[in-house]
């Protein structure tokens, strides 16, 4: 079956698959956020990004992995590492600022 494009995906709760849909359906998925922050500082090997992740269940960090990679934000590098791509990157720089006021809030 060939990968359909972002436009074009089916969103759960949307009829309309709009890109901001299909972005925030992908995000909110168990552990996709916390995998591209993981990865925002260099690239880990399965083990150690399970670690980082509070050892969630290897399928569910296989799926969302490749869920991540068939949406362009992560990849595998020759070391066997997970990496962002330069999208992914892209999208981690997006999250700074929420970041940021998510420090200043909870003190």
């Amino acid at each position: 079956m060939a990968k359909q494009a972002a436009s074009e995906r089916r969103v759960r709760g949307s009829r309309t698959g709009r890109p901001i849909m299909a972005l925030l359906d992908l995000l909110g998925r168990r552990w996709a956020l916390r995998i591209l922050w993981e990865l925002r500082d260099e690239p880990l090997t399965s083990r150690a990004l399970r670690t980082a992740c509070d050892e969630a269940s290897p399928t569910v960090l296989q799926a969302r992995l490749t869920e991540l990679r068939e949406a362009g934000f992560v990849e595998l590098g020759d070391g066997g590492g997970y990496g962002l791509t330069a999208l992914g990157r892209e999208l981690c720089a997006t999250f700074m600022p929420l970041h940021r006021f998510a420090e200043r809030w909870k003190r």
